[in-house]
């Protein structure tokens, strides 16, 4: 019994650190236009897993189909300066994909992981489920 709870302490340490495992090579993606006060934000760390990166992919390519250049989308680096201050900003500690309107935050960290990779479909929809009525 104290191999196996050993095994999941082990397991859940690999699963926390797995987002570290491969460095970046992409940029920031930003759109400049903010015409109804909504916002879609990725924060991320410099290293990042397959998943990570379909996070920020598919949630990206997501709202500039769905809304065009009325909702920017930017992605974040928690590693860097303006990261650091933005995450502050939000009250943000860690990674996070959120959807700003004003004071609202709506965090959807858990669907992206969970669909990004498996169902991007249902991610797309889910951003535009929560984007919608606030327009």
């Amino acid at each position: 019994m104290k191999t196996l709870k050993g095994w999941a302490i082990i397991m859940a340490l690999f699963l926390n650190c797995s987002c570290s495992g491969q460095s970046d090579s992409g940029s920031e993606n930003e759109t400049v236009s903010q015409e109804n006060g909504i916002e879609v934000y990725y924060f991320h760390y410099t290293r990042r897993c397959v998943t990570c990166q379909a996070v920020e992919k598919v949630s990206g390519e997501a709202v500039k189909e769905l809304f065009g250049d009325s909702i920017p989308f930017k992605g974040y680096n928690l590693d860097e300066p303006g990261g650091k201050e933005k995450a502050k900003e939000l009250g943000i500690s860690g990674q996070a994909l959120l959807i700003v309107s004003g004071d609202k935050k709506i965090n959807i960290t858990n669907e992206g992981f969970m669909y990004a990779r498996s169902n991007p479909e249902k991610l797309k929809q889910l951003i535009s489920d929560h984007i919608t009525p606030l327009l």
